[in-house]
């Protein structure tokens, strides 16, 4: 059984289907597509090259499916899943509207007992979560949301029919990835715009263009250099880091190289620099500076420009939003930045914002508050294992898996998009594939022998706790709040740090993931 029919879940089902497991997929939302069936804001799109991000297992669907757009937009890849979906007869497999409130470990059946909220009750040897790394939203800890008078939501709930915000008051809370995408897209619409910002982020343009079909052509003439590239790359994405040292580029050479990479479209700007620069405290302290300059380049009020520039971390130490008109959107007469640290949001009041210097008057008010990242969606489920012990219990302080992939107490669960695994920190359908193939062989293996249970050993687990931490010490990572460290200020208790990614690269984690496997699966209870 799966849970989840977003990118993960689909691929999973595809390849349990091919190796001849009896397999069904639930699905909370009325329709397949996760993420890109829930977040259809405006502007929103994914930020990997959209032909390194489609799936690569089929020659005959990567000749099929032409990608309009560099980046492509949210409906454009929900379209492309459906395809997926349709092309490989998977729908029949999907139950939808069918959101899991617990999953029970029988232990005298060695099987999962999961129950849905509409009273439906499926039984499974083997649970393999497809949740989602970014699928669980919060809400600010703000007094008086449910007063306010006017249309409000958060950005991962956005309903069908909102499309336009024309002669609008609107306010947007939250300045992260989301509310980067769809501020440019309100900013031309809304009649007066107020951005309520807490803490700045760093961005980069993106540069997304229309794909040419001379261009298509080209592409699928070189999808196995594209995967190729994508394999050896620390994140799964076309780009790398530069492995020239640092000190011994010129300056001159080193400021014409970031001109470069701020020039061109993509991750190039983050994950294509220098590999100091997420690893030196100096080296990052000086492409931060050079990034600054570029903000205050491109807003035109210096105060504003100011407000925008982050002062607690360096550029890169959290995830890079990639912008489209962003700063821009701050030299409209209609946008006004707030920044609520200096006049911290006192209430949501029945008219709009109140903050401790004045109240803003708000028509719609958006929620682009991120989410309760990679563990969410995994607290928001009753997961009970072996002696009544609770998953949520378990992870409390932070999770603790085996490779990503299981957790010790937890027979045949398999958290295939789980904290600590590659996935999560990387180019997310590359990740997916690595890992749903891993488990897929592990699975036959297990079906073959007769096993009936599953699990890691509690030393493995503490091992790959040490690995994952000591990983985290490598990079910059570590010193900024951010869901790489799961911090998240709209969850109370939740601003220390837990060890959610595994930052050794995707091509480390599949050789760890190889090793294991050559090792007759050392690390795991077989039973």
């Amino acid at each position: 059984m799966v849970i989840g029919a977003g990118v993960c879940g689909i691929y999973t089902l595809y390849r349990m289907r091919k190796l001849g497991f009896e397999t069904v997929v639930l699905e909370a939302g009325d329709a397949p597509g996760g993420t890109w069936f829930w977040n259809r804001y405006p502007g929103c799109r994914f930020d990997s090259e959209s032909y390194s991000y489609g799936y690569s297992f089929s020659p005959e669907l990567l000749q099929e499916w032409d990608w309009k757009e560099h980046f492509a937009p949210q409906p454009e890849t929900l379209s492309y899943l459906n395809y997926v979906i349709e092309k490989f007869d998977l729908l029949r497999h999907m139950v939808f509207g069918c959101r899991v409130s617990d999953a029970i470990f029988d232990e005298a059946e060695d099987e999962w007992v999961v129950h849905t909220e509409n009273g439906q009750v499926y039984r499974s040897t083997y649970l393999l979560t497809a949740v989602g790394m970014l699928s669980a939203p919060t809400l600010p800890r703000i007094e008086g949301r449910e007063t306010f008078g006017g249309e409000a939501f958060h950005t991962y709930d956005w309903p069908q029919e909102k499309t336009d915000f024309s002669g609008e008051r609107v306010g947007v809370i939250g300045t992260g990835a989301t509310g980067v995408q769809i501020v440019p897209v309100i900013a031309e619409q809304a009649k007066e715009l107020y951005v309520f910002q807490r803490r700045p982020n760093w961005c980069a343009p993106l540069h997304n263009s229309p794909i040419t079909p001379e261009e298509m052509a080209d592409i699928k003439t070189r999808y196995d250099e594209i995967f190729d590239k994508c394999r050896k790359t620390p994140g799964g994405f076309l780009h790398g880091p530069d492995r020239r040292k640092f000190n011994e580029v010129p300056e001159v050479e080193r400021l014409a190289f970031w001109e470069q990479l701020y020039a061109s479209p993509g991750f190039g700007v983050w994950v294509g620099n220098f590999a100091e620069v997420l690893m030196d405290h100096e080296v990052n302290a000086e492409y931060t500076a050079f990034i600054a300059n570029k903000i205050r380049q491109t807003v035109k009020d210096p105060k504003v420009a100011e407000k925008l520039i982050p002062t607690d971390h360096g550029f890169g130490t959290r995830r890079v939003p990639l912008e489209t008109g962003y700063f821009e959107a701050f030299n409209r007469d209609n946008v006004h930045l707030v920044d609520v640290k200096e006049s911290p949001i006192e209430r949501i009041t029945p008219i709009g914002v109140r903050t401790t210097a004045q109240e803003y008057k708000l028509d719609s008010l958006i929620y682009a508050t991120g989410f309760d990242a990679i563990t969410g969606a995994f607290d928001r489920i009753n997961i009970v294992g072996r002696n009544g012990e609770s998953l949520r219990d378990q992870w409390s302080d932070g999770p603790l898996t085996y490779l990503g992939i299981q957790s010790h107490g937890f027979p045949n669960l398999f958290t295939l998009a789980g904290p600590q695994g590659g996935s999560v920190a990387t180019n997310f359908p590359r990740g997916i594939e690595d890992i749903v193939d891993w488990v897929s062989e592990f699975l036959v293996m297990l079906r073959d022998k007769g096993v009936q249970r599953v699990e890691p050993q509690q030393e493995a687990v503490e091992d790959w706790q040490k690995e994952v931490r000591d990983l985290y010490q490598m990079t910059l990572f570590h010193t900024a709040k951010s869901w790489f460290t799961g911090y998240n200020s709209n969850i109370e208790g939740r601003d220390g740090i837990r060890y959610l990614i595994y930052n050794g690269g995707s091509p480390r984690y599949r050789r760890r993931l190889e090793e294991v496997a050559n090792a007759g699966y050392a690390g795991f209870d077989l039973k």
